[in-house]
């Protein structure tokens, strides 16, 4: 349980006190004294997390401020709800490597890594917020947690159209890409102009292929209108821009693919999965419609299909393996039970469990 959790084994001292919880039928306690190794932190969850940061889904990335930021929450026992619409970002203590936190570069996280830092001291990395931050152009209104840190606008703001955001915050948060919230059922009515209605001259495709995408996903993306990634100079510069009130030009582009498209015109967004098929995702939220990526956030952490889907990822994660059987699968709806339990959304208790649930496969 403590590899599984950790990453490294337990000392003797350790072990014997996890047996000893095990053996009083408390693997739970087990559980919670192996994620208190600095392990957990720097190793694991920094692998487990990094994949969600870029495009590529790769672990073989530096620490960057999304990473550290959920690393944060995780540790400070934030409730994990928030992770997408909280005014929320995890730094070093200033002054505790050079340079401090920077809005153009991600050297301050890499002195973090490359100086060993351990990041389960909350004297370390520490709690601050977006909006306070030196230069920032983020707002306490504009904040929406792990999305607008630089890493994700670096990741899926980067040139494109922003529909990249959405697509993989689906992925990272519903654990579904597009091809399974595809729906031909949806309005089409903010589809935007660069979409063409006849790819290849031929209608039917779009309306059977492209229309089921688009028809949720471009009402969905119009949250992160006023977003864009500025590169820098170098490769390694660059920053997350907001505008607001100013609809990025990237919304706009190749608008004679179809002029009848829809224009945006503000960040406001509708959700038109709250019907068909995608209602299966149990929609929980206070409205379907909204203003911007804060309360898009929200709308997606507030389902059902949010919770079931952090719980997937951790039990993988911990189990080396997917759910493989219905005792599985139970099991993966349980612990989501009690991850959402009075709203507590404690990501180690989903570890806990997880690891508990999987503590006989060796």
């Amino acid at each position: 349980m403590h590899d599984r959790l950790a990453g490294v084994p337990p000392d003797d001292i350790t072990l014997s006190t996890m047996a000893a919880h095990i053996g009083n039928g408390r693997a739970d306690l087990a559980a919670e004294l192996a994620m208190q190794n600095p392990a957990f932190y720097n190793v694991s969850l920094k692998n487990f997390i990094t994949p969600w940061t870029n495009e590529a889904m790769t672990v073989f990335a530096p620490l960057n401020d999304y990473t550290a930021t959920v690393i944060g929450m995780i540790r400070d026992e934030v409730p994990f709800n928030l992770v997408l619409s909280e005014d929320i970002i995890y730094t070093g203590q200033p002054g505790l490597v050079a340079p401090d936190h920077q809005h153009t570069s991600n050297a301050h996280y890499e002195a973090l890594e490359d100086g060993g830092f351990d990041l389960s001291d909350d004297t370390v990395l520490v709690r601050r917020m977006q909006s306070s931050l030196p230069g920032t152009q983020v707002s306490a209104n504009d904040a929406a947690g792990v999305v607008t840190t630089r890493a994700a606008a670096e990741a899926f703001f980067s040139a494109g159209t922003n529909r990249a955001m959405w697509r993989f915050t689906a992925i990272n948060h519903l654990c579904r890409d597009l091809e399974q919230l595809h729906d031909i059922s949806r309005p089409g009515d903010r589809i935007r102009q660069d979409v063409t209605r006849s790819p290849g001259g031929e209608s039917e495709i779009f309306l059977n292929t492209c229309y089921g995408c688009h028809s949720g996903m471009d009402a969905v993306a119009g949250a992160y209108a006023f977003f864009e990634w500025e590169p820098g100079q170098t490769e390694d510069e660059g920053r997350l821009i907001n505008t607001p009130g100013v609809v990025q030009g990237k919304y706009l582009i190749n608008g004679n693919a179809f002029p009848f498209g829809y224009i945006t015109t503000d960040n406001s967004w509708i959700n038109y999965w709250r019907e068909g098929q995608n209602v299966a995702l149990d929609w929980r939220g206070a409205s379907d419609i909204g203003f911007g990526a804060k309360s898009l956030g929200a709308e997606v952490a507030a389902t059902r299909a949010f919770s079931v889907c952090q719980v997937e990822k951790v039990f993988e994660h911990v189990c080396f393996r997917p759910p493989k059987d219905q005792t599985d699968r139970d099991a993966i709806e349980r612990i989501a039970d009690d991850f959402e339990t009075n709203g507590v959304y404690r990501m180690k208790t989903v570890f806990a469990e997880s690891a508990e649930h999987c503590m006989n496969d060796l």
